[in-house]
């Protein structure tokens, strides 16, 4: 019995090297090809996604992402809709609501920003939002008819006040009399270039505007035939926003000016500065739930504030406009700081 042992004993290192050999002929699974279209030039706000492609997150969850950034001649929402991208990077809840009323087949599958950062931009000496009453306001034409109607329903605010807002901040530092519609992460830091001032800032989602932004929408049909992609794409989505916000993001910030050679390396910590201050990525429902979460209830009390101000129609299945099944899992929690 002990020769036989023996001579059995000398097979297992051949064995294994077989079994090895084997093995190494079976090619790996090639990662899942992904294009996500972003809905402006590359930017800081978008630094997750960047850093998940950049520190390999995207790779490590089997993904092949291509980001396509987006600007002011390009429309990708419009790529989504038709299969020529996979995932979109929607603005607000606004624009996921309007695609149910048209029957545009998409929906979120996690919102990135649990603030929007629309904000309110007014000279040092306002020192309360209802001051901002008696300012001229330079206000877009689609936050005319967007969070302003909210504004006149919510706090009495006035059309008549308004002028068009041509994404120039020049009408603001000339009129003292004025506020600007802006981005919190953004258009603050050009006032305090060119105006050499730190204005007073009224961040919207902090008096009451509460729609998700920066949210990840797809087809319904990809959420359907391949919900593992769609889960994979998301949850590696997450991770890079926590490494970016609380990690080493340099080569994030590289791609982001690669693919924006006008971006800077200030304007970049300026951004990054205000989404942590505010909490645009990370308060609120996170604590418990993780970046990206959504719930029902906040849906729903945005859908009904928007109703009131006439800004949606009511009998809107707006609940077809997202999906929870994707997110509120605390993936990425262990990575914030204790």
């Amino acid at each position: 019995m002990r020769p036989r042992l023996s001579r059995l004993r000398s097979l297992f290192p051949l064995v294994a090297l077989v079994a090895a050999a084997l093995l190494s002929t079976v090619p790996a699974r090639a990662a899942d090809k992904v294009t996500f279209g972003t809905n402006w030039v590359a930017q800081a706000e978008h630094g997750g996604f960047y850093q998940a492609l950049a520190d390999g997150t995207y790779a490590k969850h089997g993904l092949n992402v291509t980001i396509l950034p987006g600007g002011p001649q390009a429309n990708n929402r419009l790529l989504l809709p038709v299969g020529k991208i996979d995932f979109y990077m929607g603005a607000n809840m606004l624009q996921a609501i309007s695609s149910v009323v048209e029957e545009i087949p998409t929906q979120v599958v996690a919102a990135l920003f649990q603030k929007d950062p629309q904000v309110l931009i007014a000279h040092p000496d306002v020192t309360a939002f209802e001051q901002l009453k008696t300012r001229t306001l330079f206000i877009s034409k689609e936050g005319l008819a967007s969070y302003y109607q909210w504004l006149v329903d919510a706090y009495g605010f006035s059309e008549n006040q308004v002028k068009p807002y041509t994404f120039n901040a020049a009408p603001f530092l000339v009129d003292k009399n004025s506020a600007m519609q802006g981005y919190i992460t953004s258009e603050p830091y050009a006032i305090e270039q060119q105006g050499g001032f730190k204005p007073t800032l009224f961040l919207l989602a902090d008096y009451g505007f509460q729609t998700y932004a920066t949210t990840i929408e797809t087809r319904n049909e990809l959420v359907k035939q391949n919900p593992d992609l769609v889960q994979r794409f998301v949850d590696a989505s997450i991770i890079g926003w926590y490494n970016y916000l609380y990690g080493d993001n340099a080569k994030a910030n590289a791609l982001i000016k690669q693919d924006n050679p006008e971006m800077t390396d200030a304007m970049i910590a300026f951004s990054i500065a205000r989404m942590k201050e505010y909490g645009i990525v990370d308060s609120g429902d996170t604590a418990s739930l993780g970046i990206g979460a959504m719930t029902d209830a906040r849906m729903k009390g945005f859908y009904d504030t928007m109703v009131k101000a006439k800004v949606l129609e009511p009998g809107i299945d707006y609940a077809k406009s997202y999906t929870l099944h994707f997110v509120n899992k605390g993936v990425g929690k262990e990575l914030a700081p204790k």
